[in-house]
């Protein structure tokens, strides 16, 4: 089992966090190009390099935004409070404005429905849509909640802004291409001090971050500064399966995203990529299931898509027979406690349920692993399946072999030959 852990000793941000994944391996080529599918390249540049904090080498990233003065650079999210935007961090200004109207230099404050659309629509992949909106809705919720504002009446420049628009949407990407089995993170240092924004004088963290944070385990005052931004407690709630400072796997590679702000401690991000050797997973997960007996069947398919939108692990209906003789269906839903709530409020809102109940099963799984096989076809992912570190089982994707069959105008069955006849190893 491949793992991503995140060591948050001194915080994470957006832009530590593109810069230590960068750092472990995702050439930034590739995270430029995917970048561009935003359309959005006339608004930002991004610089990446390599630089050092007392001593530790890693990789440092800047989004620096076009139209701005000329003699100032936009640090993107940074190790500051990530809705402070005002184009001073390089110049040790440490107050922070909440509130869009402190602005000094007007970003696009663009709402979660405008962020939505940028997200769908470009050719990044669905995995990367939803990775990236799963994390604007963190922040988005939190900004609401903190401001007692419905949801998408919201405009604010944590989520507006272009420098957190590359620094999530870059995380998704990011993440996608590491595409590892678990990512588990220690405690969350989140610093100390005060913060100046819409509500006054606050202490550290700012209320949007504590927001996000909620149900996470948090650190407190390692310095007199704010080390976690609400972007940075973003990518760790709607990614992070675990937190623990329990480092139970080998450590394979070890890589840092270097922080903007001089401190007592290194301001770095650490990362480590591991691995843990065992037969298979053994996951603890819920049966959400309900018996429906008054629906139009027609509805099921799109439940079904809301279900796994949501993050439903598997969705499953049986036929059963219930009370006075009635045909019926058993809806069972597969879940962890990451999407627990959003499928009930899927099963509530979209079918006819009045009552689920619920109860928890243990899931046993091969380990898996995802490669490219060159067919005659073009290059196709397959997940391949191992028991006790032996390849047991493989299959190819299936959208990936429906995207080439309609494309090609052929036979998906002639896909799947053509990869079953490769020898895999």
């Amino acid at each position: 089992m491949e793992i991503l852990y995140y060591d948050c000793f001194c915080g994470i941000s957006g832009d530590m966090n593109l810069a230590a994944l960068i750092d472990l391996g995702v050439p930034k080529e590739y995270l430029i190009k995917e970048l561009l599918k935003l359309n959005l390249n006339t608004e930002y540049e991004i610089k990446i390099e390599k630089s050092e904090k007392l001593g530790i080498i890693g990789t440092r990233v800047d989004v620096i935004l076009k139209g701005k003065l000329d003699d100032e650079i936009h640090i993107s999210d940074k190790d500051l409070h990530g809705h402070n935007h005002e184009h001073n961090h390089h110049n040790g200004d440490e107050e922070h404005h909440h509130d869009e109207n402190n602005h000094s230099h007007e970003h696009n404050h663009r709402n979660l429905k405008d962020i939505e659309e940028i997200i769908n629509s470009n050719d990044l992949s669905d995995k990367v849509k939803k990775l990236s909106i799963d994390m604007f809705m963190k922040v988005a919720e939190a900004e609401a909640k903190v401001h007692g504002k419905p949801l998408y009446e919201v405009h604010f420049h944590e989520v507006g802004a272009i420098d957190s628009i590359v620094d999530i949407v870059g995380a998704a990407i990011c993440l996608d291409y590491l595409n590892v089995d678990k990512i588990i993170a220690s405690p969350v240092q989140v610093g100390g001090g005060f913060v100046k924004c819409a509500h006054g004088l606050m202490p550290v963290p700012a209320p949007a971050t504590v927001e996000i944070l909620k149900n996470i385990p948090i650190n407190s005052g390692i310095v007199q500064f704010e080390t976690t931004t609400p972007t940075g407690a973003a990518i760790l709630a709607a990614n992070v399966e675990e937190f623990t400072r329990n480092v139970d796997f080998s450590i394979k590679k070890i890589a840092y995203g270097i922080g903007h702000r001089d401190l007592e401690i290194p301001n770095v991000l650490r990362v480590y990529l591991g691995e843990k050797e065992s037969p298979e997973k053994v996951g603890e997960n819920y049966i959400l299931e309900t018996n429906i007996d008054d629906m139009n069947p027609e509805l099921y398919g799109y439940v079904d898509e809301k279900l796994f939108e949501v993050g439903a692990l598997d969705v499953f209906k049986t036929s059963i027979f219930m009370k006075k003789g009635r045909p019926g269906i058993k809806l069972s839903v597969l879940v962890n406690e990451k999407c627990e709530k959003n499928v009930l409020d899927i099963i509530f809102e979209e079918t006819t349920s009045i009552g689920v109940r619920k109860f928890k099963v243990g899931k046993i799984m091969l380990n898996r692993e995802f490669s490219k096989v060159k067919t005659e076809y073009g290059d196709i992912t397959i997940k391949k399946s191992y028991y006790k570190g032996k390849l047991l089982k493989y299959k190819p994707e299936y959208e990936e072999c429906k995207t080439i069959a309609k494309e090609k105008n052929i036979s998906i069955d002639k896909i799947y030959k053509a990869i079953y006849k490769e020898d895999i190893k």
